[in-house]
């Protein structure tokens, strides 16, 4: 055979192993558990950090203050040194709103040492804990909940013997309006959900463990037991790391999609797009040009062989090239289809996943440029220190 030949047969013995052994990664049936709602209902602290958040917040905030919830629940919102008026509009909208109590903090600048997402749980969850909830939401400024949101959270959560579950994430799902969005935004999460097979995540004898930053309702002694914010300071990728945090202090975790639980946040531009993927990609390799170059060979050959090797095939008249890559292009494509089916889009759309994934492999390089010009992860006009540089508190 062929080098080109071996290329594409290599790529389709990959695929099918994804197909198969990949916990089932590419189906979407990962929902929130039903379970009966308890006979008493826990009291929960919404945590919400933010910053310059004024442009998604008439939107978000008001779905948290009107949660249909039949236990205590109040609202922390933390203004994590906004220039645009958060914290100001975020008590005029509960002003006007009504619904649960909120409570606005602003904790200044963070510390050494702390990403500014986690120094405002931080803050947000030391005064929740005054109240000595059961529960915490922490839930982004830019994810709107429907009214049963919360009460749904809390039910799946399940009582504290050894059928209920410490942390119950689910990924919002992202807004898919403008051209960009549908072509890179279904393949965010399809690729998420490649590195943490839902299922194996769910799969209390699994090592795997992630969640959705988003929307994560964690269990108030389960947050003590893993030092939760203290033990991840530095975390970019801070869902991650949260839930492997709660999963080593002996934790059940459990994540999966969304069907009321939605991001309202606007990415209209690549440029947009691009700097969500770039700022946590590299991080996500540990900073390790060897993972790196790993994944750039990876992606090339499982996302971008199966294309070229069928064209090359076909151009040449190499039947098995093209036989073989053609079927793992297919396959990767029906792979993609119930992802795109979740977040309504066409189906024409997943042959057009190899596209995608080179704009992926576009950003991570991108993203380790960045660090090597040292401007670590950059994220509304902050930048972070590397982690092997970051001082302890």
């Amino acid at each position: 055979m062929s080098a080109v030949a071996w290329i594409a047969v290599g790529s389709l013995i990959v695929w099918v192993w994804l197909l198969l052994g990949q916990g089932f990664f590419w189906r979407t049936d990962q929902r929130l558990p039903v379970r009966r709602d308890p006979a008493r209902w826990p009291s929960v602290a919404v945590v919400v950090p933010a910053r310059d958040e004024a442009e998604v917040l008439p939107v978000s905030l008001p779905s948290l203050l009107a949660q249909d919830y039949p236990g205590d629940a109040e609202v922390y919102l933390v203004d994590d040194c906004s220039g645009d008026g958060t914290g100001e509009l975020a008590r005029a909208l509960a002003e006007r709103c009504g619904g649960l109590p909120l409570t606005v903090v602003t904790p200044g600048e963070p510390e050494p040492g702390w990403t500014g997402k986690l120094w405002a749980l931080r803050h947000g969850m030391a005064l929740a804990r005054q109240r000595k909830p059961e529960f915490l939401l922490l839930t982004d400024a830019d994810i709107a909940h429907e009214p049963d949101s919360l009460r749904e959270l809390v039910a799946a959560a399940g009582s504290g013997d050894a059928g209920g579950f410490d942390l119950v994430s689910q990924m919002a799902r992202l807004r898919v309006t403008s051209t960009w969005e549908r072509l890179v935004v279904p393949a965010f999460v399809y690729f998420f959900g490649q590195l943490y097979p839902f299922r194996r995540v769910n799969n209390g004898r699994s090592r795997t463990a992630a969640a959705a930053g988003g929307c994560v309702l964690l269990r108030a002694g389960a947050a003590e037991r893993a030092r939760i914010p203290e033990s991840i300071r530095q975390a970019v990728i801070d869902d991650v790391s949260l839930a492997r945090a709660v999963r080593r202090s002996g934790g059940r975790v459990w994540l999966g999609l969304a069907d009321r639980v939605d991001s309202v946040r606007p990415y209209p531009r690549l440029a947009d797009l691009w700097r969500m993927v770039a700022r946590s990609a590299y991080a996500q390799l540990r900073h390790n040009p060897f993972l790196l170059a790993g994944a750039v060979l990876g992606l090339g050959l499982v996302y971008l062989a199966p294309p070229l090797t069928l064209g090359a095939g076909l151009l040449t008249g190499d039947a098995v090239a093209a036989a073989a890559g053609g079927t793992a292009w297919a396959v990767m494509a029906g792979t993609y289809m119930p992802m795109l089916g979740y977040y309504r889009q066409s189906l024409w759309l997943a042959p057009l996943l190899p596209f995608t994934a080179a704009l992926y492999l576009l950003m991570t390089v991108d993203s380790a440029v960045q660090h090597y010009r040292g401007l670590g992860a950059a994220w509304k006009g902050r930048t972070y220190a590397r982690p092997e540089t970051a001082p302890e508190p």
